[in-house]
This record gives structure tokens, sequence and C-alpha cells, in this order.
């Protein structure tokens, strides 16, 4: 099995960024995001063949799909948010947690503006310290369940059927949430999707 530490460790000391996941008038929730160019600093470091890419499933609101790959293991994040960049952001700190490395939390309101954005200033990433060298305090990979990975891989073909079909935006609804904590929720959202497919 790969040793995911170094990539949780550049995770971390990457989580700079913040992603604003929706806006209410003068109000916006955010939620710490690993910074795109600090995390290529140092997964360059450690992994010559890593890779990070982005799908845009859908514009208004922006729903992305980010993929990262390093220590030869891939992790998959989905998300939106109101802007492309946000959408991308959120969608890579999803992809951070499953490498056991975010908040699970539903993130901060702060004030919002529409020209400024999100006023971020007073927030500080919670993984931002550096860790106690003395002792890991990186969280356990979370335990991969082959049924999962399967019912997942299903749906992900299944959307790509959808989209060739022209009904994708009706589809990556369903996904919003992802692809459900069960074997048995998975099953339900394929069955979903199914019906989307022949209607």
């Amino acid at each position: 099995m790969p040793d995911l530490d170094p990539v949780r460790e550049a995770l971390r000391a990457s989580m700079t960024a913040w992603a604003t996941l929706e806006v209410r008038g003068d109000q916006a929730r955010v939620v710490p995001a690993p910074d795109p160019d600090r995390l290529t600093e140092h997964l360059d470091r450690l992994d010559a063949d890593w890779s990070l890419g982005w799908a845009c499933d859908q514009a208004g609101p922006y729903v992305v799909r980010a993929r990262l790959s390093a220590a030869g293991v891939s992790r998959e994040g989905l998300s939106t948010g109101p802007t492309l960049r946000d959408a991308k952001l959120a969608a890579l700190a999803e992809a951070a947690r499953f490498y056991g490395v975010g908040s699970t939390g539903e993130g901060h309101w702060v004030e919002y503006d529409p020209e400024e954005g999100a006023n971020t200033a007073d927030l500080e990433p919670t993984l931002d310290a550096a860790p106690d060298p003395g002792r890991t305090a990186l969280p356990p990979e979370p335990p991969r369940d082959p049924q999962m990975e399967k019912a997942r891989q299903h749906i992900d073909e299944l959307m790509d059927q959808i989209r060739a079909a022209g009904k994708g935006k009706e589809a990556q609804r369903l996904l919003m949430s992802g692809y459900g904590k069960t074997v048995a929720e998975s099953r339900e959202i394929y069955k979903e999707l199914q019906a989307i497919l022949r209607s």
C-alpha cells in the first residue's frame, strides 16, 4: 500500500485558499481549500508523476469535478460554486478530504461583496499550522470499500451516457451531494439516473 503521509502533508501545507460554496445576499459560505499553486510546489518535490485535472460538468451554477492523483492513488471530488474558480477550489477540497485532509464542517459564513468577493481576512484555515514533528497528526486514509468503488464507476459510466444524450444538467443535480454514503444509496442514485436516461 502506498505511503500517503507525504501527500497529506503537501495538502495540509497548501490549505491556504478559501472556496465560496454559496452566496445569500451579503453573506457567503466558505470552506478551506488547497491553493493549487502551493500544492504544485509541494507535490512536484514528492512525485514526478502526480496530476491534477478538472472537468466542468455544468455552468450556472458551476459544477466541477477535480481528480488528484499522487503516490499511486487517485481521489476525485465533486462540488459546486457561484464562480468557476470557487467550484474548482471546492472540488479540490473535496478530493483532499478523500485523502484524509480537510474540513468536515459546513464551512463559515462571512461578509460578501459582489466586487470584492467573500471577506476571509479574519479566518484562518484550521489545517495551516505545521504538525508536531514528534507525533503524526494525520488522520488515517478512509477505508476503501470495493463495492462502493464499483458503484461509483457504474454511476460515472452511466453519467457519460446521459451527457451524450444531452441530459447531463438534469442528472448532475442528483450527484450534487455525492455518490451516496452506502451501496444502497448508490443503487438508488443509479436507478434515478437510469430513469433520466430513459425519459
